[in-house]
């Protein structure tokens, strides 16, 4: 129980930290390096041999990510987004077919798939990126602690990413039993396999 509670502890502080370095980067920095990592992802083994992707709509805070999606339509691709789900308190992929029309303001204000947008149940996807405070060498993600990202990929078999830009990278993220460890985070200037203990 004491490891629990420094994780606990330690969590919000890191949380703060990185909220506050995220606000301090520049809308020009931003946009730079969205590009630099959209550009890396698509060049990356990983995206060009998955048919069926689990990716989100970025909020200002994260890196902007939106041109993937409408590259993963163009490439004929199945496109999932999350969508919240108010019976079970949880999120789920959703596929999304049309960017302009299936999408609206969920009830995190983050856009998210409508409600006549079908399910797709998560074994039919096999890449999924994944947003974060902060991230680790180890595959070790700080969400912003509601804990919906575990509780979604926690019964995905298939590749895990972080998408980060380069100073959400920390030396390490306190973990959890219920925390889901992630395969590789990509930046805008590396992609990092994550290393196992």
């Amino acid at each position: 129980m004491l490891f629990r509670s420094l994780v606990a502890d330690t969590k919000p502080a890191l949380r703060a930290r990185l909220r506050a370095e995220l606000k301090a980067f520049s809308t020009e920095a931003r946009v730079a390096a969205s590009n630099e990592l959209c550009a890396r992802v698509k060049s990356s083994a990983a995206w060009q041999s998955a048919r069926a992707l689990l990716l989100f709509f970025p909020v200002p805070s994260e890196p902007d990510i939106a041109s993937l999606l409408a590259d993963a339509l163009a490439a004929d691709k199945l496109l999932a987004l999350p969508r919240f789900n108010a019976a079970t308190q949880a999120y789920e992929a959703v596929r999304v077919l049309d960017l302009a029309r299936e999408l609206a303001e969920g009830p995190f204000k983050v856009r998210e798939p409508v409600a006549e947008c079908p399910v797709v149940p998560m074994n039919r996807l096999d890449l999924a990126l994944v947003p974060g405070l902060g991230f680790d060498a180890r595959g070790g993600r700080l969400g912003r602690g509601m804990g919906h990202y575990d509780r979604l990929l926690a019964g995905f078999a298939g590749l895990k990413i972080g998408v980060a830009f380069d100073g959400q990278i920390v030396p390490e993220i306190p973990r959890e039993p219920h925390d889901i460890a992630l395969d590789a985070v990509v930046t805008p200037t590396r992609w990092i396999e994550a290393k196992r203990d």
